[in-house]
């Protein structure tokens, strides 16, 4: 995720945002809805960036699962990202 992404204050700033996580990650961004029920969102870098995370409270542990950009109504949208992996996944169980 974050390999693909070159502007280095971007990087840093995403960093940041998920050094942030390890406080109280139930706490921050908002919990999604739908096929994203259990996931939550950050903003982060000017509110250009999503990081889509969830929490897995039995080891105290934040996973990571999306990084990228918002564009509403684009192909590459994290969102749209997002639910595509995770419809695929499904299909595959």
């Amino acid at each position: 995720m974050l390999e693909n992404i070159k502007d280095r204050r971007h990087l840093e700033g995403l960093n940041k945002r998920i050094e942030q996580l390890k406080l109280d990650p139930e706490k921050q961004g908002k919990a999604l809805k739908n096929i994203l029920k259990g996931y939550r969102s950050i903003r982060a870098v000017s509110q250009r960036y999503r990081i889509i995370y969830t929490i897995e409270q039995e080891k105290v542990l934040v996973l990571i699962v999306g990084i990228g950009l918002r564009k509403e109504g684009n192909r590459s949208d994290i969102y749209a990202t997002i639910q595509r992996w995770l419809q695929s996944n499904s299909q595959e169980s």
